[in-house]
């Protein structure tokens, strides 16, 4: 029998719970020649800022053992030209867009917010991600994500220059004491849902010219080695929620997902949507691979809706 993979987010519901990872897939142009991005249950685009940037300086891109390091830098066109170019081309092919925003500062995040909100393709718009995990210039480039009143701040900015009825979901950092407390302030401060995780700082060595393999020294560490690091902030943050330490919001799990069994472990875990991403390098149909493979686990597991299988690790714990 066939599963039901709708999912809904705030209101919105998707035909299922797969979607791509900010980043991995530029603005869908590029993925839309492998197979069609309207299937997916939403397209993320790369992080979108208030001006163009050309990003870091290169080498931008290292392999690791078990995933990848990057150092692109936020690299883009600014938000006017995508959504004067790239949000019209998502519209037009009916993918359903959770668009990525960030800034140098708080305001500027909030300045993003207000030019997408006041696009003419916006009605395609199903969300918007603020991607928190990003420095903070006007504070010695502390990460955003990494202080609750910073992580706050962005959020309550953010949620005043969308409708209400936007979904808008904080981009999380795994490189924190404590993620719960992140969680709890974003949510306090508006968002209606968490995305977790964003990539791990990391540095690779080129043992051949012993210097820094990356341009920019470190880089975000993605693909299937931080899996357990993703599973682990999702599990946290559930677990907090259900014991009602904050409000209870929709979960999106992201971290080296390459099959349909990765992806329920996140849902297991407590996500309601997955993003794929590093495995698109690889395999541009990654996404639409895991979206059939997961349809095809749940059924083995009898039930008839994936949202069934969302958190459900926390109720088959085994009490000593």
């Amino acid at each position: 029998m066939a599963v039901d993979m709708s999912v809904t987010f705030t209101g919105r519901t998707l035909p299922n719970p797969v979607m791509t990872a900010s980043g991995c897939a530029a603005n869908g142009r590029e993925l839309h020649r492998f197979f069609d991005v309207s299937g997916l249950g939403a397209f993320v685009t790369k992080t979108v800022m208030m001006d163009a940037r050309s990003g870091r300086g290169t080498p931008r891109m290292a392999e690791t053992s078990s995933g990848m390091l990057n150092s692109i830098g936020l690299q883009g066109p600014g938000i006017r030209a995508f959504v004067e170019k790239d949000l019209p081309w998502l519209k037009s092919v009916g993918a359903r867009v959770l668009v990525s925003i960030a800034g140098n500062t708080a305001g500027e995040f909030a300045d993003v917010a207000k030019v997408l909100a006041e696009s003419d393709a916006f009605d395609c718009v199903i969300g918007v991600e603020v991607n928190i995990s990003c420095p903070n210039v006007a504070n010695r480039g502390l990460v955003f994500a990494c202080d609750p009143l910073a992580s706050g701040k962005v959020i309550s900015l953010v949620r005043e220059q969308l409708p209400r009825d936007v979904p808008m979901f904080a981009k999380l950092t795994p490189d924190v004491t404590d993620i719960v407390t992140i969680a709890d302030a974003a949510v306090k401060s508006g968002a209606t849902g968490l995305t977790m995780i964003n990539t791990l700082l990391g540095m690779v060595i080129d043992t051949d010219r012993l210097r820094p393999q990356l341009g920019g020294v470190t880089g975000g560490l993605s693909g299937p080695s931080i899996r357990p690091v993703a599973v682990r902030a999702l599990w946290q943050v559930t677990a907090a929620m259900r014991e009602g330490r904050f409000q209870t919001v929709p979960l999106i799990g992201v971290g080296g997902v390459r099959t349909g069994r990765d992806a329920l472990e996140l849902i297991a875990a407590g996500a309601t949507g997955i993003q794929v991403g590093t495995a698109t390098f690889n395999d541009p149909t990654a996404p639409q691979r895991v979206l059939t493979e997961l349809e095809a686990l749940a059924a083995t597991h009898g039930v008839a809706r994936i949202t069934e299988l969302v958190g459900i690790a926390h109720d088959r714990m085994v009490t000593p």
